[in-house]
């Protein structure tokens, strides 16, 4: 991995060049994994920033915080690790001006996520600085994926299978929501741990599953998102899924999510359900090389439509080491597919406080159409 993230490195330099950009300082978590290796645990939501300053040529410069100092020596393949102190002369201003000179003259970063904190010293510090946006540039070289993180997000997959297998059968009339939550996070955490090792940069993995479960059951199964309460499971009862920030695996997320219907399912639900499958479906048979982004969600609107259904969801986004990344499907977005991108690729209705229809699977793109990296029946199913 350490070596793939070098490459990229290198990659993104050559691009720095032809663009005419002469450095760049990165500071959303995703893109340091993506780049340098390694990911913070005390991250901006600490006060802490981690930066990765990137120049066209040379050797990139990592800038953490003294208490993660050693550890992110160890995860990462860059030498020139700077640390700073959370007290003192050598606070990360201090560290990230030394860095950057006194007349920095130009810079480009990450627009859409650098913190306010980082933008606010540059601007006050060098208030005549043009700053510019790296994200697009990076972001092209994100959407294909190579063949080791197609190969990550395939194990990330059959991690989401386990606990997807275990949601199922944690559904049974008067089990609570809470209670499949710890199922979903046991069978994650241990079918992880069995892709894992305690050598090398893989120590640094954990296989722990983790974040709020997102599940919804009854009349809130509309409420899209809500997470695992003390609700008991009714017969009857839609039961709604979604491992969106959950199924992940050495920092590659996946999108995945399935419904379920607690000892029978009425007719109504069974409509509702039947929609989004057939709606997903749709939206996958349109996944090819050469296909705008836009006719895939195109392909899905059509089956809503046919069925009497609206949606503002949007069909599917692009997947890798952030929960977002570019294109996304949806209209209006014209990016041609091409082969090594991956997607979450959902249908998805709300019938507001009555029931809703829900699946999502993650999928490369492929020379003739698309693999799946996600696998579940893709049917109506009953549990319990």
């Amino acid at each position: 991995m350490l070596e793939e993230a070098r490459r990229r490195t290198e990659m993104l330099q050559a691009r720095m060049r032809e663009a005419g950009i002469d450095r760049a300082l990165f500071t959303d978590e995703s893109s340091i994994a993506y780049l340098a290796g390694f990911w913070g645990y005390l991250g901006i939501e600490f006060g802490r920033p981690t930066m990765l300053l990137l120049e066209k040529d040379g050797a990139p410069l990592v800038i953490t915080p003294l208490m993660e100092a050693e550890m992110v020596s160890d995860m990462t393949w860059i030498e020139d690790v700077r640390v700073w102190e959370d007290f003192g002369q050598r606070g990360w201003p201090r560290v990230l001006g030394e860095a950057l000179g006194e007349v920095p003259g130009a810079l480009w970063v990450e627009k859409a996520s650098i913190p306010a904190v980082v933008r606010n010293m540059l601007d006050e510090r060098w208030p005549g600085m043009a700053l510019f946006d790296i994200g697009p540039l990076l972001g092209a070289q994100r959407m294909i994926k190579s063949p080791l993180e197609i190969e990550v997000m395939r194990q990330a997959g059959q991690i989401a299978g386990a606990m997807m297998r275990a949601a199922h059968g944690s559904l049974r009339e008067g089990a609570q929501e809470w209670e499949s939550a710890l199922a979903v996070i046991d069978a994650g955490t241990r079918a992880a741990a069995g892709f894992l090792t305690a050598k090398g940069w893989e120590r640094f993995v954990s296989p722990m599953i983790h974040n709020l479960q997102i599940v919804q059951s009854g009349r809130d199964t509309s409420m899209v998102h809500r997470r695992a309460s003390v609700k008991a499971y009714d017969h009857g009862d839609p039961v709604y899924f979604c491992f969106c920030n959950m199924a992940q695996f050495k920092q590659y997320k996946l999108g995945f999510d399935r419904m379920f219907h607690v000892g029978t399912v009425s007719d109504k639900n069974a409509r509702v359900q039947q929609a989004a499958i057939d709606a997903q479906a749709a939206a996958l048979a349109a996944i090819r090389p050469e296909v705008e982004a836009q006719e895939v969600a195109a392909a899905a609107n059509e089956v809503y439509r046919e069925r009497g259904y609206e949606t503002g969801y949007r069909t599917g986004r692009s997947i890798g080491v952030a929960y977002l990344e570019a294109p996304e499907l949806k209209e209006g977005d014209r990016t041609v597919l091409q082969p090594g991108m991956t997607f979450a690729v959902d249908g998805g209705i709300s019938v507001d406080g009555q029931t809703a229809g829900r699946i999502g699977d993650s999928v490369v793109v492929t020379e003739t159409g698309f693999d799946f990296l996600t696998s579940y029946p893709r049917e109506v199913m009953v549990a319990g």
